[in-house]
């Protein structure tokens, strides 16, 4: 058996025994006469040593922790119960426990970190459910460790009937939440200053997102040049710029014989430039 069983102190046996002599009985007459079902907290699971409301572990990417936990079975029936995990990687000695009378099983478990997973916090939680679908859960907190890298670029900005496209990537090995400021130059002057502002996104580590800033009330006439700066926690800065013509139908039918649309724009040169934090 690859988890251990404990009989209880004798106190707690006798204080279950006198519980289950009190609680009423089934009579012949119900034509039933089952094993004896533990009541609602009639066992408990927690993780092993005793004071912890949580498991906690904490290791850098690959490592595989390892931990016990105990289900005590108070009543005066075995249990039998099944476990299982999510949020985090978790691996159990046994998935079905079977807990005799008042008797702790202490199961083992390993919580593994995932191979070139960021540093930061998990959450998981292990589930412990019996026969009739009652149910425990045990908070799981994985503290990965390693250096925390905030790294951030933006890419791939075009000027389009849409707005201004772009796309963030994520560098570095902390979840970022962007922030955007946006200016656009033309021959005459500023033609667009957006003050920095947060994205309602978050980017996780590896992660590519391509987004719009609209841009209603675009020249109709210029030659622009925009910029697009992010920001982001810890440090993390890129700025990327593209130049835009902006050509008016009648102008450019006139000079092109129609060859250009209605509000055409011609991309013709694209920057970039990154700071500190970008690679």
């Amino acid at each position: 058996m690859p988890y251990a069983v404990r009989l209880l102190p004798p106190t707690l046996s006798l204080l279950a025994l006198a519980l289950a002599l009190a609680a009423p009985a089934v009579s012949a007459a119900e034509g039933r006469s089952a094993a004896p079902v533990p009541a609602a907290d009639g066992w408990s699971a927690a993780p092993s040593g005793g004071g912890r409301p949580s498991v906690y572990a904490e290791g850098v990417p690959g490592a595989v922790l390892q931990d016990t936990l105990s289900v005590t079975n108070r009543g005066a029936g075995p249990v039998t119960v099944r476990l299982t995990g999510t949020g985090v990687p978790l691996a159990f000695a046994d998935r079905r426990v079977r807990v005799p009378a008042r008797t702790r099983a202490d199961v083992p478990f390993t919580v593994a970190v995932p191979p070139g997973a960021a540093p930061g916090d998990r959450t998981g939680t292990i589930t412990v459910r019996d026969g009739a679908g009652r149910t425990a859960s045990v908070a799981v907190l994985l503290r990965i460790g390693g250096p925390r890298l905030s790294a951030l670029t933006v890419e791939q900005v075009a000027v389009g009937a849409d707005g201004i496209t772009y796309e963030l990537v994520n560098r570095g090995t902390t979840t970022l939440v962007p922030r955007l400021a946006v200016r656009a130059q033309g021959l005459l002057g500023p033609v667009l200053d957006r003050a920095p502002r947060t994205l309602p996104v978050e980017l996780p580590p590896g992660r590519r997102m391509r987004l719009t800033e609209p841009w209603p009330g675009r020249p109709a006439l210029d030659a622009v040049e925009v910029r697009l700066t992010v920001t982001a926690a810890g440090g993390a800065r890129d700025t990327a710029s593209v130049t835009a013509r902006f050509v008016p139908w009648p102008a450019a039918s006139a000079g092109a014989g129609g060859v250009l649309a209605a509000g055409a724009l011609l991309v013709v040169r694209r920057r970039r430039s990154r700071g500190a934090g970008g690679c």
